[in-house]
């Protein structure tokens, strides 16, 4: 754990991530390297990252590629992060780490952390009961169905509940460590890895995961009806009870049908799509933004503004510039190579 010596400057956090067969290794990639350049960038040697397993030595990740591993101890450490993977393939091996998170949270482990479908490890340690939790938008509704203690929110990036983090999949794991080395070494140190990972610095955890519910193939042919209604009738008001008839549902049954399917409310779902299609549009050119938020339907454009940034994290105007800083970039390099040719 982080402790101060003599010439005031803070020792090395131990992080430690914790990997299973099946892991994904850009879950572990993504975040650790947050945590090696934060330390070079701070000039502190801030983290001392290891890279954990319950029975230690050469674990295979989902992609085949081999990792080593030193054998998970049942002592405290400043930040402990279980990555996601293939969860459900290897119950044998999962249920050691939770056992061991569960002993390393009595022990006195700073802060206890989760990438994507960790957050069923941590729900199996007991870690996540009364808590706010995420995990990947595809996984959410099996999180919630399979640990109901837990207060999932499927849309969130990452979540900060207590000493307990936890984070959507792939890339929010960076989005998360990102915020942890904020917490740890401020701002400046944060914001100086995202530059040199070039990433965002940083997506709020509170942002969505914009999860392409357009392409979402739920359960039941009920749901799958309503979203494709919905894709198709973006323009109208699409009340829940609308909604609910096109299901054949009540609403009160359909509103706990839809969430248990899609991890999303209705409302929501409506206002994600809305925000998926008038983004492709405020990315590909100049049209007016007014325009766009009518045809999507929106009432009016501050409606839309307000969607995107609960959706997205940023309004439509920020979108259009940083698409087209994109594309100016892309040119650029398109004449470069060509002139170097």
């Amino acid at each position: 754990m982080a402790e101060e010596i003599s010439d005031g400057i803070t020792a090395a956090r131990d992080v430690a991530f914790i990997v299973f067969p099946g892991f994904q290794i850009l879950d572990l990639s993504g975040p650790l390297s947050a945590f090696e350049i934060a330390g070079d960038v701070s000039a502190q040697g801030a983290y001392r990252c290891t890279v954990v397993s319950p029975t230690g030595g050469e674990v295979v990740s989902s992609a085949g590629l081999s990792v080593f591993t030193q054998k998970l101890q049942r002592k405290p450490l400043d930040t402990l992060i279980v990555v996601g993977g293939a969860v459900s393939a290897h119950p044998d091996t999962l249920g050691p780490v939770a056992d061991q998170l569960a002993m390393a949270s009595v022990n006195g482990s700073r802060r206890i952390a989760s990438v994507c479908t960790g957050a069923f490890i941590l729900a199996s340690a007991g870690l996540l009961d009364g808590r706010r939790a995420t995990t990947h938008w595809k996984h959410a509704s099996h999180l919630r169905h399979q640990f109901p203690k837990v207060k999932v929110e499927g849309d969130r990036i990452f979540i900060k509940d207590g000493p307990i983090w936890t984070s959507a999949g792939v890339t929010a794991g960076i989005d998360l460590a990102l915020a942890m080395i904020e917490e740890d070494l401020g701002s400046s140190v944060s914001h100086a890895t995202a530059q040199m990972m070039v990433v965002y610095h940083r997506r709020p955890g509170g942002q969505s995961q914009f999860s392409a519910l357009a392409d979402m193939e739920p359960a039941s042919d009920r749901i799958r009806d309503v979203l494709t209604y919905i894709r198709e009738h973006l323009t109208e008001p699409l009340s829940t009870e609308q909604l609910a008839a096109i299901a054949c549902l009540s609403p009160r049954q359909f509103g706990r049908t839809f969430l248990t399917e899609t991890g999303e409310t209705p409302a929501k779902a409506v206002e994600r799509l809305r925000v998926e299609v008038a983004r492709q549009r405020v990315e590909s050119g100049g049209e007016p933004i007014e325009i766009i938020a009518s045809s999507v339907g929106f009432s009016d454009p501050e409606r839309m503004r307000r969607a995107f940034i609960r959706v997205i994290g940023h309004p439509p105007q920020t979108i259009r510039r940083m698409a087209g800083q994109d594309a100016l970039a892309h040119r650029v390099e398109e004449q470069v190579c060509a002139e170097s040719a």
